[in-house]
């Protein structure tokens, strides 16, 4: 099945009965996931279908698509009361490219969401590595998939197998059969191996898979129990996760970033205060505050800390050459 018969083929299905039961819940969990995300620059890798960034208050935000063919729009649940949206733009795609090759500087974006991207990706390591490239530090990642380890992922690999024995199908398969389903604990090792920060993780539709909506409705008492006695078994998941970068400090917190190739030599941050400062196992000094000094000041300080250290070890006071 080629890439662009795999997107008809989830648009077509998501209009469907369990489509739209899926697709709902998914887009309560996004706005709740987006709302509170600040920055500059959003972007929504696939699946139009899904209003995703409409809760967040982001000024520049894009969908993407690597198909030229745009599905229509479907109708989607309206946000719940406390959360407030925003129309994203006039066309329910606004850029069209390849998820393994994004057109974005690194470290550009400040939330990127995947809804079911990687299930549809060619490479969806490389798609996973493309969105760590272009978030910024701490920025935010939003990924929503299905859950092979659910009802509805044992049913598609029962009906999957059939097809491999050869055996004819009456009807067709319940959910699509493009892509295949990256497990939630699997996913959560991808993620750690690039330096996210799994901050919350979320199963959802308890319900067995039916095709029919009214089957659907029977089933609803099935919600609050599934969610309390089996809660990762639902059909489908959300991971929200944080782009965490070596050597960066929270905002508010306290520590020291040393330079690597000056011993000595680090940059003391203490309730929003940065300060350039010796720190050596037995001598601690302050050189100056940080907007002192620009980059190319930077060969002095080393210069400086290096000559400081050396009178030190002379039995001399290198505060004074500090000073000086």
């Amino acid at each position: 099945m080629t890439r662009d018969e795999s997107i008809l083929e989830l648009g077509a299905w998501l209009a469907s009965p369990p489509g739209r039961y899926l697709l709902a819940w998914e887009q309560d969990r996004v706005d709740r996931g987006v709302a509170d995300a600040f920055g500059f620059h959003a972007l929504q890798l696939g699946l139009p279908q899904l209003d995703g960034l409409r809760a967040n208050r982001m000024p520049h935000r894009w969908v993407a698509s690597e198909s030229l063919i745009v599905p229509d729009p479907l109708p989607v649940p309206p946000p719940a009361d406390e959360i407030s949206t925003t129309v994203v733009g006039e066309q329910p795609v606004q850029l069209h490219c390849e998820y393994d090759a994004l057109p974005f500087p690194s470290a550009s974006l400040d939330l990127v969401l995947m809804p079911h991207t990687l299930e549809l990706a060619a490479d969806p390591h490389q798609a996973l590595r493309e969105a760590e490239r272009v978030l910024v530090p701490d920025g935010r990642l939003l990924i929503t998939g299905f859950n092979p380890a659910s009802l509805w992922g044992l049913r598609q690999r029962a009906g999957q197998a059939r097809l491999r024995m050869g055996l004819r199908r009456s009807r067709a398969p319940l959910m699509p059969s493009a892509g295949e389903f990256i497990g939630y604990w699997r996913l959560r090792d991808w993620l750690r191996l690039l330096g996210f920060e799994v901050e919350a993780g979320r199963f959802g539709c308890w319900r067995p898979p039916c095709r029919s909506e009214r089957w659907l409705q029977r089933f609803g008492w099935m919600e609050p129990l599934g969610s309390h006695w089996w809660p990762v078994l639902g059909a489908v998941y959300e991971i929200a996760a944080v782009k965490r970068v070596r050597g960066m400090l929270k905002h508010g917190k306290t520590g020291l970033l040393r330079d690597s190739a000056c011993p000595g030599l680090a940059i003391r941050v203490n309730k929003g205060k940065a300060t350039w400062v010796i720190s050596a196992r037995d001598w601690q000094d302050k050189i100056g505050d940080l907007d002192l000094f620009g980059s190319e000041d930077i060969a002095t300080l080393r210069e400086v800390v290096a000559r400081a250290r050396q009178m030190r070890k002379e039995g001399r006071d290198g505060a004074d050459f500090l000073t000086a």
